[in-house]
């Protein structure tokens, strides 16, 4: 995703990067192994990951996500489309999780 990121991760980093959401700290492309996480907030034990239509009822996404609750995280997803075309609701509802007035 660092190198070749979509437009959808583009904008979410935008809005997450820097602190500039809350001060809340996201780090991208992070190493929570086995697996890598697009974005995560270690504080709120968050993951949010960007979604093509390529992860609809996906079984490797559903057994990943098993993996992260068992680690203490809440794993939110979001559709690159609504990234794109609603990103005040995307905003308002990572903060609704970390229970951050938006």
């Amino acid at each position: 995703m660092r190198r070749e990121p979509t437009e959808a991760e583009v904008k979410l980093w935008r809005i997450l990067r820097g602190r500039r959401l809350a001060a809340l700290k996201f780090r991208r492309q992070t190493p929570i192994p086995p697996y890598i996480a697009d974005f995560v907030c270690f504080e709120h034990r968050l993951v949010i990951e960007a979604d093509g239509s390529q992860h609809a009822e996906s079984h490797y996404d559903q057994e990943r996500d098993a993996f992260l609750a068992a680690q203490g995280f809440v794993v939110l997803r979001f559709w690159n489309h609504d990234i794109l075309q609603r990103p005040r609701t995307i905003e308002d509802t990572i903060l609704a999780r970390c229970g951050l007035p938006f």
